[in-house]
């Protein structure tokens, strides 16, 4: 019997998942708390869970993980030196440190409009060689002529060992600050998912399996492990691509809209015909605007672990995640005694971190610079949860708020606090953990709304089942106001929405939340067996997809008449040829779409007898029945 083993490092936690590879079903699967800023620690932890005897019969690996996502949100990947050739200029509010413009590029059609300026380009490069990783180019219209990226990679190759990325290598749309930025990204990205993965394949040896080992990109695709070591730009929002997937498999609906409660977020996406809908921007990650292809997703930021806390007598939920009161008590019983003690806080005190049921520690991560009332903060903390009176009034003083932001911004404190999960636990709706901790917890919250804790349990779900069904309804009405679509989630009209296709729920807790969201829709509502670990087998059920644009224009000549096509130039990715007819152009540009399609398949591991290639095209012409003097062919390669 063959195996394949699912490996999600997620947020919160980090999933394992095995399936049996004849029928695709569900053998074994296992949880753990994900562990930061060591990923490969939760990882060992969730396959530790497994029963090891079937890992010898495993063939395929594939993992999904939030490594990309959260190296570019907290600012942590290698330094990059940034070069752009052309009209492009860097927003003073990017905080890119190693970067220049020099002159150069091209125009539409990929003829150079002013010479690369190659001795400021390799001046900047000896300046700043040794104090970055790799470097990242972008050049005004590469993706009709990469000619003066390619230039530049040649002199980082002579001049130093670093490695470097071009931006026509990644993206194909207009735009050459935005692919600027997707390459400096991704260059960021190589060091860092090259030791994650080395440690991954560690991991996976020291377990006697040997396997393929692949990676689930964004758009819900499948690579191997060699080529996701190039464009690791590409697995940000992996995540929710394996949720999609997942979702479909467990469900065995091939089209369907998934809802996601995770532990931070709420996600909804949705799959088509066994292909996950593709949103036409590019994914925007922070603050950063990427041009890589990621899927059509609405997320808000309340999950199951978002932080419940009390201000004028109101309930807030989130946005920031902690670690639930019952799962906390697990490892740190002390936290039910320390709750269950007064605490001297007055009400007007009260804000998001100073609550009476939230806990404070250090994360392990070690910090790097500190200003003093940072550093005074850090080092009254300890490994073990305190709360505000340990930290604050047990020392007679208290520092801004704002400290503790920036410590927990930074990711060197983690919080532990009462959560939409821990009022399920009351409710006696989702019982996985400590009940106790999260009745106390509930108990003492509710001295400060003045309601009884069953009611206010109730409360909390409420808000997050209205924000799940406003979520959902906001990504199916694109383009409809949202303040609009809550009022009708509200009930302020007497209408309903009616869901054409099934409505799938992943999420730990998500069956609590089932019959919540029926009541604001019309439609299938599903919630499959290992809903739970839905990412993990989404790691595994993706296929290979790739999608390519290849442009034929005609490049005119000015006669005394009229304008008239002197040639047809094929622009594709990495290149452009030119020829004196639009039917060799044609049949030019069907042919590498094609092969360049059947490339990247093959170097990512899949059959290739296995694909299928579709061709869209689409025309621009003076008048109908004439030649065109564009046409855009859009591949889709598919393969299992």
């Amino acid at each position: 019997m063959r195996y394949s083993l699912g490996i999600d490092a997620g947020g919160t936690y980090t999933d394992a998942v095995l399936l049996n590879s004849d029928d695709g079903k569900v053998l074994q699967a296992n949880k753990a708390l994900t562990t930061y800023p060591d990923l490969i620690l939760g990882i060992r932890d969730s396959l530790d869970g497994l029963d090891q005897k079937f890992l010898s019969n495993v063939r395929l690996v594939s993992v999904s993980t939030t490594l990309a996502t959260n190296t570019i949100l907290e600012n942590t990947g290698y330094p990059v030196g940034l070069i752009l050739v052309g009209k492009a200029g860097i927003p003073v509010d990017q905080k890119i440190k190693c970067s220049i413009q020099v002159r150069g590029g091209h125009n539409s059609a990929g003829n150079e409009v002013e010479p690369l300026d190659i001795l400021a380009v390799e001046h900047f490069i000896l300046e700043v060689k040794n104090k970055v990783s790799a470097f990242a180019v972008s050049s005004y219209f590469s993706v009709r002529n990469p000619e003066h990226e390619l230039r530049v990679k040649e002199s980082v190759v002579r001049l130093t060992c670093l490695p470097v990325v071009c931006g026509h290598e990644l993206a194909q749309d207009l735009g050459v600050y935005d692919r600027g930025v997707t390459a400096y990204l991704n260059a960021q990205l190589i060091p860092i998912t090259s030791q994650f993965m080395q440690a991954v394949t560690s991991e996976i040896k020291k377990r006697n399996i040997q396997a393929k080992l692949m990676m689930l990109k964004c758009d819900g695709s499948m690579v191997s492990i060699e080529e996701a070591l190039k464009k690791p730009i590409e697995s940000i929002f992996s995540g929710p691509a394996a949720s999609l997937l997942g979702a479909s498999h467990l469900s065995g609906f091939e089209s369907c809209v998934v809802v996601d409660v995770g532990g931070t977020s709420t996600d909804v996406s949705m799959i088509h015909e066994g292909l996950p809908e593709i949103s036409n921007l590019g994914a925007v990650v922070g603050k950063w605007q990427t041009k890589v292809k990621a899927l059509k997703m609405e997320t808000s930021a309340i999950g199951g672990d978002s932080h419940v806390w009390i201000l004028n007598h109101e309930i807030h939920v989130g946005p920031r995640r902690v670690i639930p009161l019952c799962l906390a008590a697990m490892k740190y019983p002390e936290i039910k005694e320390k709750l269950k003690m007064d605490q001297n806080i007055l009400r007007n005190q009260i804000g998001e971190n100073i609550q009476p049921t939230k806990f404070f520690m250090k994360s392990g991560k070690i910090p790097d610079e500190l200003n003093s009332e940072e550093k005074d903060l850090f080092e009254r903390l300890s490994d073990r949860p305190y709360t505000v009176s340990d930290i604050y009034w047990n020392e007679n003083r208290m520092p801004s708020p704002m400290t503790m932001n920036t410590l927990i911004q930074k990711r060197l404190v983690k919080t532990i606090g009462f959560t939409p999960t821990d009022a399920l636990h009351v409710m006696g709706e989702y019982e996985q953990w400590d009940v106790e901790a999260a009745h106390i917890g509930a108990e003492v919250l509710s001295r400060f709304t003045g309601i009884e804790k069953l009611e206010l349990c109730s409360k909390v779900k409420e808000q997050v089942a209205s924000n799940i069904a406003l979520n959902l309804a906001a990504f199916l009405l694109d383009g409809v106001d949202k303040e609009e679509i809550r009022k009708i989630i509200n009930g302020k009209f007497f209408a309903g929405i009616k869901v054409k296709m099934p409505v799938v729920l992943l999420g730990g807790p998500v069956v609590a939340y089932k019959a919540d969201l029926g009541k604001y829709f019309e439609s299938i509502i599903v919630v499959p067996e290992y809903a739970d670990v839905g990412n993990a087998v989404g790691a595994l059920v993706g296929k290979g997809i790739k999608r390519l644009e290849v442009l034929i224009k005609a490049s005119l000549t000015e006669s005394k008449y009229n304008l008239k096509p002197e040639s047809y130039i094929v622009f594709y990715p990495g290149g452009r040829t030119e020829f004196s007819s639009y039917t060799e152009a044609l049949q030019h540009a069907e042919k590498i779409g094609s092969e360049l399609v059947m490339d990247y398949m093959s170097s990512s591991g899949l059959d290739g007898s296995a694909v299928k290639i579709n061709i869209s095209r689409k025309d621009i012409s003076v008048e109908e029945g004439t030649t065109p003097l564009e046409t855009r062919l859009e591949f889709l390669g598919v393969g299992e």
